[in-house]
Order: structure tokens, then sequence, then C-alpha cells
């Protein structure tokens, strides 16, 4: 395993990351272990989770991922090897049945770190996000921004006032932001240096070979300010794994249990795209998974791949693209279909 110091602080994490957003709906307690124990002994040593999780995200089951993590923590008494990052929730469908009022203002975020760190049974919180942002803007991949009239949102001075607070009572360590856009990253340097107040350390959004956005405007900050891509959604819901081409819908898996998630399945160009990079991935002789994977891993912006699975074995294919190194050919082949494909998912 590879690993990489996050700039602007002391965090030493795993080029690849473990997610958890399956832990109480896809998966249960003992799966999460079996994952949990394999990404550990493979060298893992960074875990992500949301208090939103897991997905899709319901009243009835929100919050489980954390307590699932927390009860391993607290069965194998490894939590000071680990590198523990959570988010809070914002405002928006997506956070219902979390709070009543879901805005990213003091009081909210001092709830939402306690009702995690009660979760997770820890005292701090190694990395603290906010999930995505409090005001209107074009978020989770979306490529177009709307201006909104009278919009509502809490200012981000006051985000970081609250976020200041917890890290001097030593609930967080350090603060990272996901699903922003260049202004935001901008926005929240600018103040933090203003005010001084806690500096983001990370920025946590979408990237994969459909989806390379990411690039556009957000890359040139993620170099010049020091601000490495903790790139979630690498495959792309699982659909750069292939399992889905010539229209498979595997039993049990993501985009077969929950439409919701179509976006990198519900447009012809999107499903040609994916065809296009698993025949190019068979071609060199490489599995599918582990070609996109090992493309982002390439990237130099990246600070660790947020890789998930349903099961050992994909995890093991995963965890082991970091192995894998793509030749000067391919990605070249990699950046004509890019061209080729410039927006199959919007």
């Amino acid at each position: 395993m590879d690993y990489k110091r996050l700039p602007h602080s002391s965090l030493e994490v795993s080029k690849i990351c473990l997610g958890t957003m399956t832990w109480g709906e896809q998966n249960t307690q003992s799966e999460a272990f079996e994952q949990l124990d394999y990404a550990i002994g493979a060298g893992i040593n960074f875990i992500d989770t949301a208090e939103l999780y897991p997905v899709p995200p319901k009243a009835e089951t929100q919050g489980e991922t954390e307590r699932i993590l927390g009860n391993y923590l607290k069965a194998r008494g490894n939590r000071d090897n680990l590198v523990i990052a959570t988010k809070v929730a914002g405002p928006g469908d997506k956070s219902d049945g979390i709070r009543p009022n879901m805005a990213l203002d003091w009081s909210n975020i001092h709830q939402a770190v306690d009702d995690s760190l009660s979760r997770l049974q820890i005292d701090t919180i190694d990395l603290y996000q906010l999930h995505w942002p409090n005001r209107n803007t074009n978020f989770f991949g979306d490529l177009f921004y709307e201006q909104q009239d009278n919009e509502k949102n809490t200012p981000i001075l006051e985000t970081l006032e609250a976020l200041a607070a917890l890290v001097k009572a030593g609930k967080i360590r350090y603060i990272g932001v996901s699903n922003e856009t260049p202004w935001g990253i901008m926005k929240y340097l600018q103040l933090a240096e203003k005010h001084d107040l806690p500096r983001i350390i990370s920025i946590q959004n979408p990237y994969n070979l459909l989806n390379r956005s990411f690039e556009v405007g957000m890359a040139e900050i993620a170099h010049r300010e020091e601000l490495p891509l903790l790139a979630y959604s690498p495959l792309a819901f699982g659909a750069l794994s292939g399992k889905y081409v010539n229209d498979q819908w595997p039993e049990g898996a993501r985009l077969t249990l929950f439409k919701r998630f179509a976006r990198y399945t519900n447009s012809q160009m999107a499903l040609d795209a994916t065809k296009a990079y698993v025949d190019l991935a068979r071609e060199f002789q490489l599995s599918p998974a582990q070609m996109a994977l090992a493309f982002v891993n390439s990237r130099q912006f990246v600070g660790s791949n947020i890789i998930g699975a349903t099961n050992v074995s994909q995890l093991k294919e995963n965890i082991d693209s970091i192995n894998v190194s793509l030749s000067e050919p391919l990605l070249a082949r990699l950046d004509e279909l890019s061209a080729l494909y410039r927006i199959p998912c919007p």
C-alpha cells in the first residue's frame, strides 16, 4: 500500500480509502467487519463514512453505518491506527430524518459532531467534512449551475466558526469539504485566512472515467492550494466494472436495486462510453474495474481513492488496483475516449 500525507495536516493516509455507505443497507455488520479486517490487513488506514449513511438515505437506517464502524473500533481496539473521516449532512431531501433544521450552522454542526462521536464511540474525528454546500449550487456531480433568486443559506463564515470551536474543543482535528465547487473552495480558503480559522485540507468530490469534471475548474486549485481530492465513486457506482454492459442487471447490485443512482446508466452515451472503456481494458488484458481505479490512483491531484464493495472478492480486486500501472499508450487511448465522450453523464 502507498501512503500520502495530506498537506496542511499531520494525517498520513493510505492511497486507497475504504468507503462504507453500503453498511446497514446492502451489508450486515458481520460483512462490514469482514471488509474492515481485510482492508486493514491490506494496509488501508483511512476509513470514510457519514452521518447520512447508509444509502439510499432513510430515516429508519440513518446513522447505522457509523454505529457499525463504532462497534468495530470498540471490538478490535485499533482506533489509534486508523484515520476516521465522517461528514455532516446539509439541507435538502437527502437529509430528511436527521434533524428538523439541516442548515450548516453552529447548532446543527455541533449536534451532528456529538451524535457522530457517540455512534463511532471515539473521542475525536480525524477529518470532518461538510457533505454538500448549504447554498444553491451544482453539486453531487451536476454540471450546470442555475441562479436561484431569494435563496436561503448559511454564510460560510458561520460554518467555519462552528467548526473552529469544535477543533478547539478537541472533537475534530481537521476539516474538509465534499461536493464543492471552485467558488466554494476559494471562499472557504479566503475566509479561513482572513479570520484565522481552520483551513480545509481536502475536497471529496466524484471523479472517474465517466466524470472528469474535476479536471476543469478544480484540479488547478488542488495543485496550487495543496488541497488534494478524495475521489469518490471512482467506478461510477460500479458501472465501470462492466457488470451492467449489454443491459445486464446483476441481482443485488446497487444500480439494480436503487434506480435513483442511474446517473451512469440512464443515457445511450453513458452506456456507449462505459462499453468503450470496458473493451479497452480487456484489449490491454486488464480488469475493467482495476483499470478505472488505477486511472484515478495515477492522478497527481488525488490524495486518496475511496473504494467501496459489497463483498470481499470485489474489495480485494479494488485494493489490488494499487499495484496496477497504466502504460503511456493506454493512457493516450483513455484520453482519446474522454475526448470522444466529453460529457457522457450530464
